[in-house]
């Protein structure tokens, strides 16, 4: 009976003192983990100082001058390298077309913020995008539309001058300086611009827009009151990005804003090239390939031919 009581005593005693080194180790473990959360916080904070110092003291990318060495150098030739010339809220892949996420950034859905009667009209154009789209009959793209095709562009410059080149459809656009009234009752396929520079931005101000146009292939659409406020902003040697503020009334609860970025086109002989439209027998007109013999005619004139005297 007394060995049985000292052996359980001596289990007992091995037991407390088992819990007693392992209450030690698990305060030992939970002091290094302590110290280990407490160092990985300081060095978070550390890390988010040093950014932060970094963002402070980086100073933005300031372009090159024109002779004048006053006005920012936007000169040459620049294009965007996404697809948002489709769907500008964005869209999957398909027919050897990349996909593409909205350029919306403004709100931060993504989504144009139609009224409940626009949205019906911007379904009706979707339906109908492949026969409905101004663009598919050499109609120009418009503002904002033109800057993200997938086409290049052409920005000419000189002191107090600026002027971009579309290669679709032979569209141009020149910036008058805000100091001049925009025209009013017009409705252009490119608008009336008028632009100022705020530091390195050159800042435009778009109305007078047909409500012709559409803003991509889906059938994304606009009215007459449509306002753009444009910012071109170079960002590195061969960017150059481009937002867009646009407002409706007419046509949207509220304002939105997209934005996208240029590249520098710097292949050795870049240049605009031509993009022609011939007309059918119906008097509609239709883009060419720039491969195609006709290319070189800038309209088909035959059908208004005489027929040769017999």
């Amino acid at each position: 009976m007394n060995s049985h009581f000292l052996m359980a005593a001596s289990y007992a005693q091995g037991f407390a003192l088992s819990r007693s080194r392992c209450a030690r180790a698990c305060t030992r473990s939970a002091r290094a983990l302590r110290l280990a959360f407490c160092a990985a916080v300081a060095a978070g904070a550390f890390a988010a100082l040093a950014l932060t110092g970094d963002a402070q003291t980086k100073s933005p990318f300031t372009p090159a001058r024109l002779w004048d060495a006053k006005t920012p150098d936007f000169r040459g030739m620049w294009q965007v390298r996404d697809t948002a010339y489709v769907n500008i809220e964005g869209h999957p892949a398909e027919k050897g077309i990349a996909a593409a996420r909205s350029i919306i950034v403004d709100p931060p859905d993504g989504k144009i913020p139609y009224k409940p009667q626009a949205l019906i009209q911007r379904q009706e154009n979707y339906k109908n995008r492949a026969t409905a789209d101004p663009s598919l009959k050499c109609y120009q793209a418009g503002v904002p539309r033109a800057t993200y095709l997938p086409t290049p562009l052409q920005i000419l410059q000189s002191p107090g001058n600026f002027a971009i080149v579309y290669q679709d459809n032979h569209a141009f656009r020149v910036f008058h300086p805000d100091t001049r009234p925009h025209f009013d009752s017009a409705d252009w396929w490119m608008g009336d611009t008028r632009y100022r520079w705020e530091g390195d931005t050159l800042v435009a101000d778009v109305v007078a827009l047909t409500d012709q146009l559409w803003l991509d292939q889906a059938g994304n659409f606009h009215s007459t009151e449509i306002h753009i406020v444009e910012r071109y902003r170079m960002t590195g040697v061969d960017t150059i990005e481009y937002e867009a503020r646009i407002e409706d009334p007419g046509v949207y609860s509220k304002p939105w804003t997209l934005r996208t970025v240029l590249y520098r086109i710097k292949e050795p002989g870049a240049r605009i090239i031509e993009d022609e439209c011939l007309e059918d027998a119906n008097g509609v007109r239709h883009h060419i390939s720039p491969s195609d013999p006709k290319n070189l005619l800038k309209s088909d004139y035959s059908r208004w031919k005489k027929p040769a005297q017999k």
